[in-house]
């Protein structure tokens, strides 16, 4: 996670940036016999974020503010709080820790927000009480959710598998940039995988090494995100979020980041994704428009 100390540095507040994660393919190619799916998915992550501090203290709490903390439970049932205690039973903690979290990512949008809030407090935490950080594969870990374990790795673009669980690193992308945007509509992420017309997908294509930019629009081009097809037809606002990027000319590729319903657009450089979020959010103004570089 960026921001943090070196590891052994003892602090009495550590602050860090949890990134958006963005899904820029995503099959679906099982599921298993206990409900879970099977993914194949190349994850990056990008440079807007949420804000975390800890402090240590003598219990446990949390504070939420920030444009997108309406509604963010800040007791036991919120992921931080889950990986907080996850490392402090684990490793043996006895101190406890104040969390403030500043959200500036919409939740339940798609880009992992609160998983990479998760990851992020689980490595701030380490630091803070001085113990050995939970690896990504750590059973604890993989109890927080599908796409912690990928953020414990950030920002390292990974190719993600199995039921998010399978993590593999793959070869430097080229150099791009991207605008998110999210309309104001929520996608529920069961009713979305309950109306994939298979479970059963092809896996993605192998990556190769060393695209160039245009290379590497065109392999994404011939990738998927299954979600995105149910996901339209629960929230049309995500066909319309697509259809607006893929009008502007500047635009390469335009797709849906994981079930919804925040949707990215991949561009050559920051100054055109700047150019391009502003048509967009001068033309929607209700909707939440990020231009981003990838991490």
């Amino acid at each position: 996670m960026r921001g943090l100390p070196p590891f052994g540095s003892p602090v009495a507040t550590i602050k860090a940036s949890a990134p958006a994660k963005v899904n820029l393919t995503l099959h679906v190619t099982g599921q298993r016999d206990d409900g879970y799916h099977l993914l194949d998915s190349l994850v990056v992550f990008a440079d807007v974020a949420d804000q975390i501090s800890a402090s240590v203290a003598p219990d446990l709490r949390m504070t939420a503010s920030g444009p997108f903390s309406t509604g963010v439970p800040t007791d036991h049932t919120n992921l931080i709080m889950r990986a907080a205690e996850a490392l402090r039973s684990v490793r043996g903690v006895t101190k406890g820790a104040a969390l403030a979290l500043e959200k500036h990512l919409p939740h339940a949008a798609g880009i992992g927000s609160g998983s990479s809030d998760a990851a992020t407090t689980l490595a701030m935490l380490a630091e803070l009480w001085q113990v050995a950080p939970l690896p990504a594969t750590a059973p604890e870990v993989v109890a927080l959710g599908a796409d912690v374990p990928v953020c414990v790795g950030a920002p390292r673009p990974v190719r993600m598998s199995g039921i998010g669980d399978v993590l593999s690193p793959v070869a430097g992308l080229p150099d791009c940039a991207m605008i998110l945007v999210r309309p104001p509509v929520e996608v529920p992420t069961g009713p979305v995988f309950q109306s994939l017309a298979t479970k059963e997908g092809k896996p993605m294509d192998a990556l190769p090494e060393g695209l160039d930019y245009d290379a590497f629009i065109r392999w994404l081009a011939a990738q998927r995100n299954d979600l995105q097809i149910p996901a339209e037809a629960i929230a049309p606002e995500i066909t319309e979020a697509i259809d607006k990027l893929k009008s502007l000319p500047a635009v390469s590729l335009a797709r849906m980041s994981g079930s919804g319903s925040t949707c990215f657009a991949l561009v050559k450089d920051m100054a055109t994704a700047r150019h391009v979020a502003r048509i967009v959010q001068v033309a929607k103004m209700d909707w939440w428009v990020a231009p981003a570089a990838l991490l």
